[in-house]
């Protein structure tokens, strides 16, 4: 009867951890499907980013699917940064090592647009390519 009353919670972790692993997956699996249309994309489980010529569509990954569909093109934007904990981080080389990054798009009208990330040298990976595409579409 001990060992029952033991192994119960161990019991109630692991079903825990099996429907854990098995939301994930059904994120990353639409993420999959979502992303196959796109040039290069990025999943995490703040957001979802593609990127097709010109176009920008971002959103939130779920079991469902990717929910909050948003999209804009670069050919809109003014500037793109990279900020960590509210600060713009000029140096893309020199970067924080905590803090929450987001990529933030300045758009022609004065608008912005900020995308989460969750890991700062990949928001900075990220800000150089979307930087040097920028530069490009504006030439």
């Amino acid at each position: 009867m001990e060992r029952g009353l033991f192994w119960l919670p161990l019991l109630g972790v692991f079903i825990w951890l099996a429907w854990s692993g098995w939301n994930e997956y059904q994120k990353v699996e639409g993420y999959r499907i979502w992303s196959e249309k796109y040039d290069k994309a990025k999943y995490d489980f703040l957001a979802v980013l593609g990127k097709k010529g010109s176009e920008i569509t971002w959103g939130n990954p779920t079991r469902q699917g990717i929910l909050n569909l948003n999209n804009f093109s670069l050919l809109d934007v003014q500037k793109i940064d990279l900020l960590v904990g509210n600060h713009s981080i000029e140096n893309l080389d020199n970067l924080p090592d905590k803090g929450k990054p987001v990529l933030n798009f300045t758009l022609n009208n004065n608008n912005s647009i900020k995308i989460p990330f969750t890991d700062i040298n990949l928001a900075a990976q990220w800000t150089k390519y979307l930087q040097q595409e920028w530069q490009h579409l504006k030439q």
